[in-house]
């Protein structure tokens, strides 16, 4: 009986794992900032603030660390995703700082969150060009 337990325990485990699918971790490095066809290139402040704009668009909580570093913060249920945004009128990147609850082992994590990077970088390209 023991050994029946024992393996529906294993089964169950795996079907649970099976359902995570994971990836590796998405980085946006660097960037160009690209600005409206025909206008003035971006400024790094116009460059902050349509990150900002992008990110509370799409539910992030985009504070200010320090000059030309902001830091994304975005839950959903359960989850917790965490990511630098480092900026300048020429460049920005977007680095994964932390999360909760999404599996991040050192390499992977769960494919939701590069969905969300993804997202994020699509908004901020957006709001660049259309300032």
């Amino acid at each position: 009986m023991w050994k029946r337990v024992g393996l529906a325990v294993i089964a169950a485990a795996a079907v649970g794992l099976a359902g995570c699918r994971t990836a590796a971790v998405y980085d946006v490095l660097d960037a160009p900032v690209v600005g409206p066809a025909g206008g003035p290139k971006p400024t790094s402040a116009q460059v902050r603030n349509a990150i900002t704009r992008a990110g509370s668009g799409l539910g992030w909580d985009i504070k200010e660390v320090q000059p030309f570093l902001l830091e994304g913060t975005l839950h959903l249920r359960t989850h917790m995703a965490r990511v630098s945004i480092p900026y300048s009128a020429e460049r920005y990147s977007i680095v994964y700082k932390g999360s909760e609850n999404l599996n991040y082992d050192g390499k992977t994590i769960h494919s939701n969150y590069n969905g969300w990077i993804q997202s994020l970088d699509k908004a901020i390209k957006a709001q660049l060009s259309h300032p």
